[in-house]
């Protein structure tokens, strides 16, 4: 495997700017996510690694080689699409093997490394099926074996689980996981699902607007956010960020100059049932989700908060509660949406 190194990489289409001076280190072995909304230019980006988006300015470093001008076949990269991208009259076997008959390896060399990607992927015993024949799960493990054939530098992953239902997208999660640490590959993978991004990353790159806004691990980002998008994005239900002019009746809660939003995340709350803490709310929705309850509360006209409780909380709409932000948790933005330490 490889690292990967993005110096200043500038990408324009027209007159409209993707990517704006990204760089990034990513280490040999690393499970590096790419994540933010539509358009912030995550799959750009990981195309420009690919070598499938020509860049304007900047350069692509892989294993310690400049590909920046490569074609895509000469960067030693893998990628796997949200679409299979499966020849349908091909069996599985024939499609993991196809990539590398156009490269002329040996046959016994293809067979092998067949027979191990098929190991590693519990696919032995669908090696002559077609994909019609197959699930899902089975269609996008085929297309993942077709990188693994390929023993690239790096695996690109494309929003890969897109297109599979919930219950096999976590089940899909959990099998790309286990697979990165039997391979011990450097793997970057592009979601716009902050929650595979926060369970499969050992680094998050947060975009927004083509700009990185924030590098680090999941919880580094969930709990020290650098700014009021990445704190709003990071986490379900999202962290509650609001001007504190909107809290009728707020009190004893001490802010620095330059504040002009707080946040805290919904099980970051402290409930008082009889009243107290920092300002007043009156429960609106209560959503039980089993294990946890969620309770959507009225501060005033202007401001709505959620919080996250224990499962047998009892607490139902209608109730006037008091809510504290406990000092360490409370999360200070100024004008501009940057976090204030």
């Amino acid at each position: 495997m490889a690292t990967v190194k993005l110096n200043q990489i500038n990408k324009f289409y027209g007159t409209t700017q993707a990517l704006f001076d990204v760089s990034l280190d990513i280490e040999d072995g690393a499970f590096v996510v790419f994540v933010g909304p539509s358009g912030c230019g995550k799959s750009t980006l990981l195309r420009a690694i690919a070598g499938l988006e020509g860049i304007d300015s900047g350069s692509v470093v892989i294993g310690g080689d400049d590909v920046t001008d490569a074609d895509p076949a000469d960067r030693s990269v893998a990628m796997v699409f949200q679409s299979y991208a499966l020849f349908p009259h091909m069996t599985v076997r024939q499609n993991m093997e196809f990539g590398m008959k156009v490269n002329k390896v040996d046959p016994a060399e293809r067979n092998s490394r067949i027979m191990e990607a098929a190991r590693i992927l519990q696919l032995t015993d669908y090696l002559d099926r077609k994909p019609a024949h197959l699930s899902g799960g089975q269609r996008q493990r085929v297309a993942i074996g077709r990188a693994i054939v390929k023993s690239p530098k790096a695996f690109l992953f494309d929003e890969p689980l897109s297109n599979l239902d919930a219950k096999l997208r976590v089940q899909m999660r959990v099998e790309l996981e286990a697979l990165h640490k039997q391979l011990d590959a450097t793997m970057i993978y592009v979601t716009h699902d902050q929650v595979e991004a926060m369970t499969m990353a050992d680094k998050i790159v947060v975009l927004n607007a083509g700009r990185v806004e924030q590098v680090g691990a999941p919880m580094d980002l969930y709990h020290r956010p650098a700014s009021r998008f990445v704190a709003e994005f990071i986490g379900s239900p999202a962290m509650n960020v609001f001007d504190p002019n909107d809290v009728a009746g707020l009190r004893g809660l001490a802010l620095p100059n330059g504040t002009r939003f707080i946040g805290c995340r919904p099980e970051h709350f402290a409930l008082h049932p009889e009243g107290g803490g920092h300002f007043d709310a009156t429960i609106l929705v209560r959503e039980q989700l089993g294990g946890e309850t969620l309770l959507y509360a009225k501060v005033s006209d202007a401001l709505t908060v959620v919080l996250r409780t224990d499962g047998d909380d009892d607490t139902m709409p209608g109730a006037r509660i008091g809510i504290e932000i406990p000092a360490h948790r409370l999360h200070r933005f100024d004008a501009d949406g940057r976090a204030i330490a």
